[in-house]
C-alpha cells in the first residue's frame, strides 16, 4: 500500500469513529495502533506542535507523515496512552514510560512521554508479533554468524556483547539469543535478567527490571543476581564502568552473560570497554565474541525490475521500454507500487561483523590497547567480514542500494565502496 494511501485509509477509517462518543479517543489510540501495526510501522511518533498533533509512523526504519489532530485532542490522546500502560496522567512535566497493559493490546506494546514546548510528545514501540523473530534462525543473520554465536551460546561462561546503534535490532537479536537457549537446554539452564526496561517477556526466563531510584541498578542488581545460582545472565545493556565490570567478574566466576552495548563496530566496541577503564586482562579472559549489526531496506521484490542497484527509478513509460535500461537520474521520481508504498524499498536485511577475540593478532591488540582502527585492521586481516563488506555484497546482489548502505553505515563506506 502506497504511503499516500496508508495516510488516506487512516484519516478514513477515523471519520468513521464517533467524535461525540464517549469512547472516541480510546477508539482513535487502538485505531492508531492497530493500523500502524497492518502496516508494519515499529514506531508510531504523537508530536505536538504550535497547531496539532502531528502522526508519524516508523517503518523500515524510515519515519513517514501520516496525519495530524487537533492540538485541543493531543492532551486527550497522550492521556489515555498513559492509562493503557499505567502512567501518572497528572505528570506532565516528566519523562514517564512504561508496557501497554494486555488488558489493551495482544501483543508487545511500550509507551515513553516526554515533556515538549508545546506539551507532551508520545513514542509508541510496536514489537514483533508473537510468531516473528522469536529464533535466530528467523533473524537472517549471515550463516557463518549465526552458526558461531550458536556455538557460543551454549558454553558455561564468557561475555557475548551484541552492539550497534540505536535502532539496529541489537535487542531483538538477544531475545532470540535467550529464546534459543532456553529450547536447547529444556529447563537444565537457569536463565536470568536484568533489564531497563523489561522489553519483551520471555517464557523459560526470571526477569527483572531495574528501580535506579531505590538503588537498584545495573551493577548492583547484577552482583545480587548472581547470589541467585544463574547459568545464563542477559544485562539489557551496559552503560557505565561498573555494570562493565561486573557482567567480566560475572563471566570470570563461572556465569554466560549476555549483554547489548552502543558501539559501531566492533572494534570500537573494544576500545570504548577500555575507555571505561576496564583491564585488558578481563577483556581477554572474559570476552567470548562481539557482534555488531545493522539493519538495512531491501529492494522492493515487487517492482525491482523498475529499480536499478543505485536506487535509480525507470520512466512512467519502462513498462514499454524495459529492455532498452533508460532509468531517469532524478532520485525523486517514483513508480507507484502497492506493497512497498513507492519508497522503492521493503522489509530489512542483517548485516553482522563478528569480531573473535581470541584471534592472536586481536588478543595482543587488546592486550597492547591498540586504538580502533588498529583492532579494527587487524581483525579483518584474521578473516572478520566487515560491515562495509557484506553491504557490498548486498548491493552487488541486488539486496539493497548504495544509497541505503551511505545512510546506515555514513562515514565508516564510501560510494567506491558500496557501489
Amino acid at each position: 500500500m502506497q504511503l499516500a494511501t496508508l495516510a488516506a485509509g487512516f484519516v478514513e477509517a477515523l471519520g468513521r469513529l464517533s467524535a461525540i462518543s464517549d469512547g472516541y479517543v480510546p477508539a482513535i489510540v487502538t485505531l492508531l495502533i492497530d493500523q500502524a501495526r497492518t502496516a508494519r510501522a515499529s514506531d508510531i511518533h504523537l508530536v505536538p506542535t504550535e497547531s496539532a498533533l502531528i502522526v508519524q509512523w516508523r517503518i523500515d526504519g524510515v519515519l513517514h507523515p501520516i496525519a495530524g489532530f487537533d492540538r485541543d485532542l493531543a492532551p486527550r490522546i497522550v492521556a489515555r496512552l498513559k492509562v493503557i500502560s499505567g502512567l501518572l496522567t497528572y505528570r506532565t512535566d516528566v519523562p514517564q514510560e512504561g508496557r501497554v497493559s494486555r488488558e489493551f493490546s495482544r501483543t508487545e506494546v511500550r509507551i515513553t512521554t516526554f515533556p515538549t514546548l508545546h506539551g507532551e510528545k508520545a513514542a509508541i514501540r510496536l514489537f514483533a508479533e508473537n510468531d516473528q523473530l522469536q529464533t535466530l534462525k528467523q533473524l537472517g543473520l549471515p550463516d557463518e554468524v549465526e552458526s558461531e554465536l550458536r556455538n557460543h551460546l551454549a558454553a558455561t561462561a564468557g561475555v557475548i556483547m551484541l552492539t550497534g546503534p540505536s535502532g539496529s535490532g541489537k535487542t531483538t537479536t538477544a531475545y532470540a539469543c535467550l529464546r534459543d537457549i532456553i529450547a536447547d537446554s529444556v529447563g537444565t539452564r537457569c536463565i536470568m535478567s536484568l533489564e531497563d526496561p523489561v522489553e519483551v517477556a520471555v517464557d523459560g526466563a526470571t526477569q527483572s527490571q531495574v528501580r535506579p531510584s531505590a538503588g537498584f541498578d545495573l551493577a548492583t542488581g547484577l552482583r545480587s543476581l548472581m547470589r541467585q545460582d544463574p547459568d545464563v545472565i542477559f544485562v539489557g545493556e551496559i552503560r557505565d564502568p561498573a555494570t562493565a565490570e561486573a557482567a567480566f567478574q560475572a563471566a570470570l566466576t563461572g556465569h554466560l552473560v549476555l549483554t547489548t552495548f552502543h558501539a559501531g563496530n566492533t572494534a570500537e566496541a573494544i576500545t570504548r570497554l577500555l575507555e571505561m577503564q576496564i583491564e585488558p586482562y578481563l577483556i581477554r579472559s572474559g570476552l567470548r565474541t562481539v557482534i555488531c549489526q545493522r539493519l538495512l531496506r531491501k529492494i522492493c521484490a515487487n517492482c525491482r525490475d523498475l529499480v536499478d542497484h543505485t536506487g535509480a527509478i525507470l520512466s512512467q513509460s519502462a513498462e514499454s521500454e524495459r529492455t532498452s535500461d533508460k532509468f531517469v537520474s532524478s532520485p525523486a521520481h517514483r513508480i507507484a507500487c502497492a506493497v512497498c508504498g513507492s519508497t522503492g524499498y521493503h522489509g530489512r536485511l542483517v548485516l553482522a561483523e563478528m569480531l573473535n577475540p581470541n584471534s592472536p593478532e586481536v588478543a595482543r591488540a587488546i592486550l597492547n590497547r591498540l586504538d580502533a582502527p588498529e583492532v579494527a585492521r587487524l581483525a579483518a586481516a584474521s578473516g572478520m567480514q566487515t560491515l562495509t563488506q557484506r553491504a557490498a555484497t548486498a548491493v552487488t546482489n541486488g539486496q539493497t542500494t548504495s544509497e541505503e548502505v551511505l545512510r546506515i553505515l555514513g562515514s565508516i563506506a564510501s560510494a567506491s565502496q558500496v557501489a
